[in-house]
């Protein structure tokens, strides 16, 4: 049961992770091409910054650094008395109250908190690759529909709104699919932060004998949950794919642009 309840953790995070990659994505792209050049420098560093570090190496440091961050400030708010540094050494060190969850919580919250912090990180990085595509939709949008709306009365944020967005999602769904299936790919990597996922559930079911359980009756059959795996992520991504195509098809619909090779 643990195996079938960790599919719909990995459902979870995608249901939660996407819209809110998504919504940072968008603020990014709005950022970067924004006016006022300390947030247009804000946007672009956001983008480069998290794009330039390996998905492997930010998962595993911002993790810790958003706990530790978390728990620093339960510290100062909760333990004023406290007169020891926090940082000896190697050591993150604060008092038993500000733990984050504390050690006498039930084992749900601690799973229920390791996957918040999996949807902050996986929300970050995701959305620094959402706001690229977007950003780049934003300015392939035709400049001379952007006058027009100009020389027509309307204000910048009215064509923002209802001329650029509008259009901007018919070139930024191609990118934004990719995107799509790339978060799919990368569910695993829960793994890696600690979340019993498909993969924690698969080796430790497949294997004859792991750290949770002493033993089990069967050889090693990790080789057939990993090949369920397989044959569970190619089935989601191709249902990925029929309902993005179809999203795509609707997108295109009465559309007279370069994205549509014309109206249909």
């Amino acid at each position: 049961m643990n195996l079938y309840y960790s599919v719909l953790t990995v459902l979870a995070l995608l249901a939660v992770t996407a819209p809110a990659a998504l919504g940072l994505g968008f603020a990014g792209a709005t950022a970067a091409r924004s006016q006022l050049l300390p947030v247009r420098w804000l946007g672009k560093g956001y983008v480069s910054i998290v794009r330039g570090v390996p998905d492997i190496a930010f998962f595993l440091f911002f993790v810790v650094a958003l706990d530790q961050g978390f728990e620093w400030m339960r510290h100062q708010v909760l333990c004023p008395e406290w007169t020891d540094p926090i940082r000896q050494g190697n050591d993150f060190i604060v008092c038993k109250a500000a733990k984050l969850p504390l050690s006498s919580d039930p084992q749900w919250m601690h799973e229920v908190y390791g996957f918040f912090l999996a949807v902050i990180t996986f929300a970050i990085v995701f959305g620094a690759f959402a706001a690229n595509v977007l950003y780049g939709a934003m300015n392939t949008v035709p400049h001379a529909q952007l006058e027009t709306a100009s020389a027509y009365g309307m204000s910048r944020r009215q064509t923002f709104w209802r001329i650029l967005i509008p259009q901007m999602w018919l070139y930024a769904l191609p990118g934004l699919s990719n995107l799509w299936l790339i978060l799919i790919k990368a569910t695993p990597l829960l793994f890696l932060l600690g979340v019993e996922d498909i993969v924690y559930w698969a080796r430790e079911l497949g294997g004859t004998k792991t750290e949770r359980f002493s033993a089990y009756p069967h050889g090693d059959w990790r080789m057939w949950y990993f090949f369920a795996l397989l044959v569970f992520y190619l089935a989601f991504t191709h249902l990925s794919e029929k309902v993005l195509g179809r999203i795509n098809q609707r997108l295109l619909r009465g559309q007279a642009t370069m994205g549509a090779g014309g109206a249909s």
